[in-house]
């Protein structure tokens, strides 16, 4: 009985998405982008916002009842901006299917994130990325970069100005630190039948890569991606980026996915080296899992 639970558990359609939002152009992107992507499922959408103290305290506001309206102001204030998402999303899209809620959370922002998605059992986080321009380019803001470091849930990182459309090809890149599971990789494989998408399993070679794990992984995809096409290259740490963005372009690949773990490509991505940080850039959706081992 139990295996037969597990086994229907596994392909539950995600339904709870949360959507954090400062109210910038990014964030309002990816709300917009999270419900075309789901605009066929039945979803429970959460829109938070995080207040600081730093929004509302200062050195000459320390009369406590004056730190109280202007904190009663600004989440007011809060609460009726996500009141006014709410309102445009229904009206423009009119889908009965979305049931939207409104959070305005006064806290740390990474533990509001974790707080709010196992209270409301989220199964995807939907975030924009920040932006700029010249060297101080770097992949994403230092929000979603650090939701997708610190936060248990999967995390879809939305680039600046990316619109939604079809998700056709989804690459997944891996050097094979660590064996898979369809739990970790539930969200992926929810993804992918959304739209019918094809997978591309990008197999990476480099100094951390393990042979013997990657044999027992191809028994996995065999399993559970049988369609998945296979791709295989050699590269070393220096040329990993410019080798990922060029697979990227030359598939034409709409969705870039990988798992969270020790050695792994996104590791790397977050150590901003200059190299790393301003030769690469991605303008593709960016999906992240946790590796179920980098749990405690």
């Amino acid at each position: 009985m139990k295996l037969y639970l597990r086994i229907i558990n596994i392909y539950v359609v995600m339904k709870t998405i949360l959507l954090p939002t400062d109210f910038s152009k990014n964030s309002i992107n990816a709300i917009n982008y999270a419900t075309e992507l789901f605009k066929n499922e039945i979803c429970n959408f959460y829109i938070l916002n995080v207040q600081k103290a730093s929004s509302f305290i200062s050195d000459d506001m320390m009369v406590v009842s004056s730190s109280a309206t202007i904190y009663s102001t600004l989440i007011d204030a809060a609460k009726k901006s996500i009141s006014n998402i709410i309102s445009s999303i229904e009206v423009s899209q009119k889908n009965d299917k979305h049931q939207f809620f409104s959070i305005v959370d006064y806290d740390n922002f990474i533990d509001s994130i974790n707080q709010t998605s196992e209270k409301h059992q989220v199964d995807l986080i939907i975030m924009g990325t920040k932006g700029a321009s010249g060297l101080q380019r770097v992949l994403f803001g230092s929000n979603t970069a650090r939701v997708m470091q610190r936060c248990h849930t999967p995390v879809l990182a939305i680039p600046e100005g990316c619109k939604y459309a079809p998700l056709h090809k989804i690459a997944f890149t891996t050097n094979h630190i660590n064996l898979f599971t369809i739990e970790e990789l539930q969200a992926l494989k929810t993804v992918l039948e959304l739209w019918n998408s094809k997978l591309y399993i990008l197999h990476v070679a480099d100094e951390h890569h393990l042979a013997q794990k990657q044999l027992q992984n191809m028994d996995f995809f065999d399993t559970y991606f049988p369609d998945a096409v296979h791709d295989y290259i050699d590269v070393n740490t220096k040329d990993m980026f410019d080798t990922v963005h060029r697979y990227i372009a030359d598939n034409s690949i709409d969705m870039l996915a990988m798992i969270s773990e020790k050695h792994s490509f996104l590791e790397r991505l977050f150590t901003r080296h200059a190299l790393e940080t301003f030769a690469f850039s991605i303008d593709v959706p960016f999906l992240v899992m946790e590796s179920t081992s980098n749990k405690f």
